[in-house]
């Protein structure tokens, strides 16, 4: 791909974006550009031939596509120092933002853009993300370039905004979540005999078949469980200690404690 792709924000999913789409092989590092206020910090990228910079406003002279990923709080502020230099006929916005919406934005450019909401995870940088994107006002070539570069990044789904905290939870808060599960699995394997290192192997490869079960299968978890379930087997014991203890209900009530964090911020 030869498009030019800034990244304004080179923090952690600004930086695994931008290690995803050289990795992937859809950009070139050197038509990506990554702005942060401490360039030092994108040192890795730098040797990579990734052009950084402490100007946002050379962001926009680089490239079409600008790929929004500062936190929530700076980046109304950010458009508007940008707004005189951005170009309707020319730029595409590409937010990652949590809690901002495609209105905040226009709002804060004062003129009609261009604008897709995404929301990646930061397996990004290992091309499995889940992310899921909306749009509002964007031509049809900009929707399938969207579409192509997530889709080489991991997974895509197109959803309503309003349904863009939700995913946020699910899709990003859930990688945490995720590797918590994980953890907990290495400590209990550490207790029934493992050393760190195999337990840590276990567990993670045990997760990612899981998962694949499912995507792959397209299958049911409960079809899953029931196939590793034997009467009066360990696995169904282990089963309902977890549920009496909470487990499930505990995960729900976390992921609905989230949400309603960010709709309430």
């Amino acid at each position: 791909m030869n498009k030019k792709i800034s990244i304004i924000g080179g923090g952690n999913l600004g930086t695994a974006i931008a290690h995803g789409l050289i990795n992937s092989g859809f950009s070139q590092a050197s038509n990506i550009m990554v702005t942060r206020r401490n360039v030092r910090t994108l040192a890795a990228l730098e040797a990579k031939g990734v052009v950084v910079s402490d100007d946002n406003r050379a962001a926009l002279d680089f490239a079409d596509i600008q790929i929004l990923a500062v936190k929530p709080f700076q980046v109304i502020q950010i458009i508007e120092e940008l707004k005189d230099k951005l170009d309707p006929s020319r730029h595409l916005l590409i937010s990652v933002i949590t809690g901002i919406t495609i209105e905040n934005l226009l709002a804060a450019a004062g003129k009609k853009m261009s604008v897709i909401r995404a929301m990646p995870n930061t397996a990004i940088a290992i091309q499995e993300s889940m992310t899921c994107l909306s749009a509002q006002g964007v031509k049809k070539e900009d929707i399938e370039f969207a579409g192509s570069m997530f889709s080489t990044l991991g997974q895509i789904v197109w959803i309503d905004e309003k349904l863009m905290e939700a995913a946020t939870v699910l899709g990003a808060c859930g990688t945490a979540y995720a590797m918590r599960y994980i953890r907990a699995n290495i400590q209990g394997g550490i207790e029934i005999g493992f050393d760190a290192t195999t337990a840590s192997l276990i567990a993670a490869q045990t997760v990612k078949g899981a998962a694949e079960l499912l995507l792959k299968n397209g299958s049911h978890p409960e079809q899953e469980i029931d196939k590793v379930t034997t009467p009066k087997g360990c696995t169904i014991a282990g089963l309902n200690e977890m549920e009496h203890q909470g487990f499930s209900s505990s995960l729900i009530k976390g992921i609905i404690t989230s949400y309603d964090k960010i709709a309430k911020d």
